[in-house]
């Protein structure tokens, strides 16, 4: 008997040369061990040094850190933050606290990203920027690993991965607000480990229910799913997630959509006749019930220090302790939805996916550049390609999503993810035009723009049953796309990093008037 004519030519003549790279190095056991552990590796630890050389530059509070930081040390030594006299910002940085009282400040921020801040401190002390920025740093340099994480969840491919991880250690955006005392990288942390315990989540739930029967028969009602510890360990991450910053509650309510969406899919294909109300009505009270509660008792476990302490501001508002928070919420609400005071860096929502108005977050005198006109300066630019790319990626993704559901095509349930953050992030900020807010609030975003854009670059790197002279174009163009972005991020990194240039060498940085 005749062997079979193969329908292919051998692998190694349809293959490019980065195709037959990638396989010999990612088919051997042996080396697939070594790069499923060297990749992450590799790009977690750029991150770590784009974000922790000369990190306690300036020596000073800079933008928001002097809310805070000094908050942070408050929460360290009082368990609430107090108030702050005179001259505070200035004895700071040389370890002089003497200004911190024991009167309740009014803030408006939930104190876990504080807690974190004040971690570095505790162990280094109060007068040093290195400790003031470190927890922060590490969580920044934290989230480039999840983003990887995430992307290997989605793509199932460490090339992609890495990609993913490498575009958001090196973009200024991440790099800036990993190296500040802020909120923001925190909140985006956690909001991210939400959607990779998700990702888990659906991993594991989903075969639970079974495939359609092959001889067509239905079954009116599906499993229901008690059994999802990824699903509380999502709840416990979005938890902390608003304990940081209440828009958290914005990827909790996001990721509750998505998991009652992506449950009643699955049942259709299971076969379940009444899919729609089964995941509706049956599942999602339980998904509900594994999902919020866990994610309530975390944000009430981080205002412990305020709970437990008698001198937070409203701590005596009541008896009642809980009811005493309550009322301390409804005033930090009414705070936010009445922000409307004035900032030159203030940018609205609909300005950020142009890239109008990045937030300068230190400027400094330049002094020591070699030349008479010098300037060292802060700003939280991301790189413009990873932006604008991202931005257009994730265009494309949607686009081919709506189509697919339209038309009713086969296409990659992945382009959700990215989708959904994006919509968590971005979306609710609409909602507020005449509020004052930040561009740097985007750093939430940036996660979910690369996945987009690593998606993106995945189908114009094409398949392996696409033609050659196809794929060759596909890789050239993906090497290039990442070849600029490392070239601009190298640019971009002494504007990013507060390093003192000449003066004409920090405007031509500033590709838009608006960017000063």
């Amino acid at each position: 008997m005749t062997a079979p004519v193969p329908l292919l030519p051998p692998p190694a003549e349809r293959l490019t040369a980065w195709g037959r790279l990638r396989d010999r190095m990612l088919l051997d056991p042996e080396w697939h061990r070594i790069i499923r552990w060297f990749a992450p590796l590799v790009v977690t630890l750029l991150a770590a040094v784009l974000r922790l050389a000369n990190l306690g530059h300036p020596h000073e509070l800079m933008f928001d850190e002097t809310y805070y930081v000094k908050d942070a040390w408050s929460l360290w030594t009082l368990g609430y933050e107090g108030t702050w006299g005179d001259g505070a910002n200035e004895a700071f940085p040389n370890g002089d606290t003497n200004a911190l009282g024991t009167t309740g400040s009014f803030i408006v921020h939930p104190p876990l990203g504080k807690w974190i801040i004040a971690l570095g401190m505790g162990v280094f002390g109060a007068g040093s920027s290195e400790a003031w920025r470190l927890a922060t740093a590490l969580v920044g340099t934290a989230t480039v690993l999840l983003v990887y994480l995430v992307a290997l969840a989605l793509t199932r491919s460490i090339v992609a991965a890495t990609v993913a991880g490498l575009l958001l250690a090196i973009d200024g955006l991440s790099i800036v607000m990993s190296r500040i005392a802020l909120l923001d990288g925190t909140l985006t942390f956690f909001m991210l480990l939400g959607f990779l315990f998700v990702l888990h989540d659906r991993k594991r739930s989903m075969p639970l229910l079974g495939y359609a029967d092959p001889d067509n028969r239905e079954t009116l009602w599906g499993r229901i799913i008690w059994r999802r510890p990824w699903l509380i360990a999502a709840g416990v991450a979005l938890g902390a997630a608003s304990a940081v910053k209440w828009s958290g509650m914005y990827a909790l309510a996001g990721l509750g959509l998505y998991l009652v969406v992506t449950d009643a899919l699955a049942r259709r294909r299971a076969g379940i006749a009444f899919w729609p109300m089964d995941a509706a009505a049956r599942q999602g009270p339980v998904t509900f019930m594994l999902l919020v509660p866990p994610a309530l008792l975390t944000y009430l476990v981080c205002w412990t220090g305020w709970l437990v302490t008698a001198g937070g501001y409203d701590r005596q508002s009541d008896a009642n302790p809980l009811i005493a928070l309550w009322k301390y919420h409804q005033s930090m609400y009414g705070f936010h939805v009445g922000l409307t005071t004035g900032h030159p860096y203030a940018s609205p929502a609909w300005q950020w996916p142009l890239l109008i108005r990045p937030t300068a977050v230190w400027v400094g005198d330049g002094a020591g550049c070699g030349t008479d006109h010098c300037i060292s300066v802060i700003s939280s630019i991301p790189n413009p390609l990873i932006w604008y790319a991202g931005i257009a990626a994730a265009l494309f993704l949607l686009y081919r999503f709506v189509r697919g559901l339209i038309m009713r095509r086969p296409m990659s349930w992945a382009y959700a993810v990215p989708l959904v953050g994006l919509a968590v992030t971005y979306v609710p900020w609409l909602m507020f035009p005449s509020r004052t807010i930040f561009q740097f609030y985007t750093v939430a975003m940036i996660p979910f723009l690369v996945l987009a854009l690593v998606l993106a670059l995945r189908e114009i790197a094409g398949r392996r049953d696409h033609p050659l002279h196809r794929r060759q174009s596909g890789e050239r163009t993906v090497f290039v796309v990442l070849a600029v972005a490392l070239v601009l991020s190298a640019f971009f990194y002494p504007v990013w990093t507060g390093t003192s240039v000449p003066y004409e060498f920090w405007l031509i940085h500033n590709w838009m008037p608006t960017w000063v």
